[in-house]
């Protein structure tokens, strides 16, 4: 039997993504390239044991906001914001199977973008998105920020959340993303950690409360 991509080589393998057996070369070339390949796919788990760390090195500083400095103690002093934006993404991603890494990219590089024109100069410009599926990620984004301050207002009495502040917890997120995901225009790697982290079956809050310190990562 032939490769059910190539219709050359002789298939090997079971591939759930063509529903067909497959060669390893097309297997591993057109893994998360041309395939949706599932997260349950033994051979893309293998793959992602390779590609675990990806070097931040190697992606362009201007993605990476390199002229934001994001410091450890921030990140400790901010776990509820970063875990909280972490849970909305992970939200959204729940409500559309469609969504890859490069989604969630650029809905936090947006995002990203319009709280640094905020904080830099206290303009409001949100950036354009391509697709509606990437509008909803922001929106689920924004809706948690709301929520967060007012639950600081109703606590504290006021809200101490500066714009600076959700500057550098989503471009912690943005630089988390681009070592998480394996780069490749349908890669769901940095979705399925997410997922993992907040588990379906619990409640937002114990989800929130076991998943911060495996979220907050140097």
């Amino acid at each position: 039997m032939s490769c059910a991509i190539c219709g050359i080589r002789k298939e090997k393998r079971f591939c759930p993504a063509v529903h067909g057996r497959i060669c390893p070369q097309c297997c591993g070339e057109q893994r998360e390239i041309t395939l949706d390949c599932p997260s349950e796919c033994m051979y893309l788990q293998q793959a992602r044991e390779h590609d675990r760390s990806r070097p931040l090195e190697d992606v362009d500083p201007s993605a990476l906001f390199s002229q934001v400095e994001v410091r450890q103690q921030f990140v400790y002093e901010h776990e509820h914001l970063i875990v909280g934006l972490s849970f909305a993404m992970a939200k959204s991603t729940r409500s559309d199977r469609t969504l890859a890494d490069p989604d969630l990219i650029a809905s936090l590089s947006s995002l990203a973008k319009s709280y640094e024109t905020l904080a830099n100069s206290g303009l409001h410009y949100e950036t354009p998105l391509p697709n509606v599926r990437q509008q909803a990620i922001v929106a689920e984004l924004q809706s948690m920020l709301r929520e967060y301050r007012d639950t600081e207002q109703k606590h504290l009495g006021y809200t101490r959340l500066r714009e600076a502040d959700v500057l550098r917890a989503l471009v912690f997120l943005v630089r988390m993303a681009y070592s998480r995901t394996s780069g490749r225009p349908k890669s769901r790697a940095f979705i399925d950690f997410l997922q993992a982290q907040f588990p379906e079956n619990k409640s937002p809050i114990n989800a929130a409360n076991e998943a911060e310190s495996r979220i907050i990562v140097p």
